[in-house]
């Protein structure tokens, strides 16, 4: 299948998914965080979807937490490595990401077509997987596909926000449900927070640390080689390897980071 690169219309329908509340299904709701889940009729896979309000901070500098690869080494404790690979458009580039599991569930990592729009007060960033020929799955990770994933960020005054996050990904592998319970109740509230506490200490960080530097804003920044859509497929998750760890005990596994309390 071809790689299309999301249009308006592509933003608009992500951002009335984030805000609609019909076929949502409440999973969680407690300090400020709400999580809902989604059955999907026509695939197995569970669609998330969470928001966090933000106060006492802009929503461009959640927008900028959530670009900014060089700070996310510094908040996101679950992540193993992240890099961006090429740019597609102005508004559009792929990259890696890797994160971990909770032991002795294998590791994941993802290659997605990244495309993200500043649209009035709103800011929107949307990814799916796809294939790119230099970076096929590796040996030791399984590799998930995003269906849809992203971010809507919604200015709610002068100084605050409210963050909403959707998706919609296939992990490759017949899950434990308490694993799928653990991220509903526990694993996606505190990556929230996490964002949340991050955005509010991220104007400090940045002020030293190329402060001037914001390519998914300034375009002309970008240093990143140019790709063609044509050297890109969208991925498939039949095409992957799919492994069986629905047997693996909670009692058996080692908390990640974001899951310790």
């Amino acid at each position: 299948m071809p790689v299309q690169i999301p249009d308006d219309s592509d933003f608009c329908s992500f951002r009335e998914q984030c805000l609609s509340t019909e076929g949502w299904t409440s999973r969680y709701n407690k300090g400020g965080v709400t999580v809902w889940c989604r059955e999907e009729d026509s695939s197995t896979v569970q669609k998330l979807k969470m928001r966090i309000v933000c106060k006492d901070v802009t929503a461009e500098t959640v927008y900028d937490v959530l670009h900014d690869t060089s700070y996310r080494k510094k908040w996101d404790t679950n992540m193993i490595d992240t890099f961006d690979i090429g740019r597609l458009t102005v508004n559009a580039d792929v990259g890696y990401y890797s994160w971990k599991c909770p032991s002795p569930l294998k590791n994941r990592d993802f290659v997605t077509m990244r495309s993200w729009l500043p649209l009035g007060n709103d800011y929107m960033i949307i990814n799916y997987s796809v294939k790119h020929p230099k970076y096929p799955p590796k040996k030791d990770y399984v590799r998930a596909v995003s269906l849809l994933t992203g971010y809507l960020i919604q200015s709610s005054g002068a100084a605050s926000s409210t963050l909403y996050y959707l998706t919609q990904v296939d992990p490759r592998g017949s899950l434990p449900k308490w694993v799928v319970n653990r991220v509903s109740q526990f694993v996606a509230p505190k990556a929230m927070r996490k964002i949340y506490k991050a955005s509010l200490k991220y104007p400090e960080w940045k002020r030293k640390h190329n402060p001037g530097l914001k390519p998914w804003m300034f375009p002309e920044q970008n240093t990143l080689p140019c790709i063609s859509v044509s050297e890109l497929t969208v991925q498939r998750a039949d095409s992957l390897e799919n492994i069986d760890e629905s047997s693996v005990s909670e009692e058996k596994t080692q908390q990640s980071d974001d899951e310790e309390t």
